[in-house]
């Protein structure tokens, strides 16, 4: 069973739940991360939603914000432990456009230990990506694509199954309509949306970069998405947050509409 697994729903300065970050499970049982949140609370989320590390075999990250990249030198520490204790089989993949991969490079070179960065760029491989190029991992096909941030480079990317079922990841900014190639006729769309329509003048998501509830339930219909999935959202009422989100979206997109907790599991095949 292919399955997307929510480590994290909430933005950058979320308490209430973990930054926004995902996983893939393949159904021979291993898994590709989108983002790491911005510390070492992912290994806890890991732990919660009883993934093994061992059988984390990817990471693909969108940008250089704290919220999305620190976490991912604790993923690194934790596999690079693993390898050391022969727990760990085969290499982990790390790919990123070129400001990421500068600032990953960085954080290893300053925070891991000697003996961790015995596996960095041996088994633990950083890769650089670039804009519309395609990569093959874990019988599945990633093309990579530019956002056009305003804020800071920021990649999203396409993702094939060997079903040709498709998800689309559109980081953690409203779409760009430069980006429909990738973005368009996705069975599963992943999308930020900072806030109800209605909460706009509270919250300001436009001047933060990020967009509404209202705003990505359009371009999810523009797009002909078969299933939109939102998160990368403030924490406030979290008791509610799935319900009030759904009830908006569902004003402006008629495929079916899921609005995550942290720690949820959507079967995708």
């Amino acid at each position: 069973m292919r399955q997307l697994i929510f480590l994290g729903t909430g933005a950058a300065m979320a308490t209430e739940c973990y930054n926004a970050c995902f996983l893939v499970r393949t159904p021979n049982g291993d898994y590709f991360l989108t983002d790491a949140g911005g510390g070492n609370g992912i290994l806890r989320q890991m732990k919660r939603a009883g993934v093994p590390l061992e059988h984390l075999r990817c990471l693909f990250v969108t940008h250089g914000h704290s919220d999305h990249i620190l976490g991912a030198i604790w993923v690194i520490r934790r596999i690079a432990s693993l390898m050391n204790k022969d727990f760990y089989e085969g290499e982990f993949h790390i790919y990123c456009h070129d400001v990421a991969c500068e600032i990953i490079e960085m954080l290893a070179q300053m925070l891991l230990t000697r003996d961790e960065l015995l596996q960095y760029g041996k088994r633990i491989l950083l890769h650089e990506i670039h804009d519309g190029e395609q990569v093959n991992f874990l019988n599945m096909k990633l093309t990579a694509f530019d956002i056009r941030s305003r804020k800071a480079k920021q990649f999203g990317y396409r993702l094939r199954f060997a079903n040709r079922h498709t998800l689309v990841c559109l980081g953690d900014e409203p779409y760009n309509e430069r980006c429909r190639a990738y973005a368009e006729k996705a069975d599963w769309l992943v999308s930020e949306a900072f806030c109800l329509d209605a909460d706009a003048e509270r919250f300001t998501p436009h001047e933060k970069g990020h967009g509404t509830v209202r705003e990505t339930a359009m371009n999810a219909e523009k797009l002909m998405a078969k299933h939109l999935v939102m998160f990368h959202t403030e924490d406030t009422a979290m008791d509610s947050r799935k319900e009030r989100y759904t009830a908006e979206a569902a004003e402006h997109y008629k495929g079916a509409i899921f609005v995550p907790d942290d720690l949820d599991v959507i079967d995708i095949d």
